[in-house]
């Protein structure tokens, strides 16, 4: 599907304000509103809208340290990888999981927790017994600089 200037905007529009109308997306995209809704229902047919979303504040829910974690596996097979990804989605305080290339570990791990307490509990009682894990290192989040969800969108232009 190629994406013209409406299509654009509209996802533009979606970013910044998943719960917004139909009426009102339409009306920030000059549209009116049955050619916006047939355009929306396109763009999720498609797969380009992905799903929809409600973004929580973790630290009104008690949620106050987030703990980012490298992790190394003992071997570099399917089924190894496979079990480790199975497990960590069981997993309701990962809010990320990226298996990655360049560094010494394979996982990044994005977690949030409670506290210190919380997350040895989680370290010692899960992460360390997934088969094949074999090396943790964690770092804590001290301030988030940047966190937002919208992709550019520029270089569809």
């Amino acid at each position: 599907m190629i994406l013209d200037k409406m299509d654009r905007r509209i996802l533009d529009e979606m970013q910044k304000n998943g719960s917004i109308s139909n009426i009102e997306l339409a009306d920030k995209v000059g549209l009116s509103p049955s050619p916006c809704s047939r355009r929306v229902k396109q763009l999720e047919d498609e797969g380009i809208i992905d799903r929809y979303a409600t973004m929580l504040n973790p630290n009104k829910l008690g949620l106050t340290l987030t703990a980012i974690i490298h992790i190394g596996m003992d071997r570099h097979t399917p089924d190894r990888f496979e079990n480790f990804e199975k497990e960590i989605a069981t997993y309701p305080e990962v809010t990320s999981c990226i298996l990655f290339t360049g560094k010494s570990a394979d996982y990044l791990v994005e977690l949030v927790v409670q506290d210190m307490e919380s997350y040895q509990e989680l370290l010692l009682n899960k992460l360390t017994h997934i088969a094949g894990v074999t090396d943790i290192q964690s770092s804590f989040v001290l301030r988030k600089v940047i966190n937002k969800t919208a992709l550019p969108l520029k270089h569809l232009e």
